[in-house]
């Protein structure tokens, strides 16, 4: 069997589409929700990005930290969010190439909006093989599908954590 090159998962927050489009579509902030990133790099992914936006995400897995280039490929508000990594480094994004595609989808639902994380490995030109020993060497023994999955179950309620809180403390 191929390995897994697309994973998702969802969760309703008691929000507004437009809320929860404003919070996801600020790279800078989304260190708050997610277990691996830390934000952006100083000056870049501030603010609501726009199509075409690049910025530099920092990233720490255990004692590991790394920074990846990033270019929003999708800015539609209220709806969806996506960017394309595709440069990776140490200290700067240097080694450049296909790395993975990150995608959230804002929908109303009963009791709020669905939000809806997507990560699609864009490594497709590393033979599975490779890809296998690569992966489960950098995620501690899994698979890159397992392991984002764990990370957007766990950036979805963290979100929605938030964001209902926010919205308690303004109602």
């Amino acid at each position: 069997m191929g390995r897994v090159l697309t994973v998702s998962g969802n969760i309703v927050i008691d929000v507004s589409p437009d809320v929860a489009y404003r919070a996801v579509s600020r790279p800078s902030d989304m260190g708050r929700w997610s277990p691996e990133n830390l934000g952006t790099a100083g000056g870049t992914g501030e603010g609501p990005a726009g199509l075409g936006t690049t910025f530099v995400g920092r990233n720490r897995r255990g004692m590991f930290r790394w920074v990846t280039q990033c270019t929003v490929t999708a800015a539609e508000p209220d709806r969806r969010f996506a960017f394309r990594v595709h440069a990776i480094g140490l200290g700067r994004p240097r080694l450049r190439g296909p790395i993975a595609t990150w995608e959230y989808r804002f929908e109303r639902a009963e009791g709020g909006t669905r939000v809806t994380e997507t990560w699609t490995d864009d490594r497709t030109a590393w033979p599975d093989a490779v890809a296998a020993v690569f992966d489960r060497a950098v995620t501690s023994g899994s698979t890159f599908a397992a392991f984002q999955t764990r990370n957007i179950n766990k950036t979805l309620r963290n979100l929605k954590r938030e964001l209902e809180s926010r919205a308690e403390g303004t109602g």
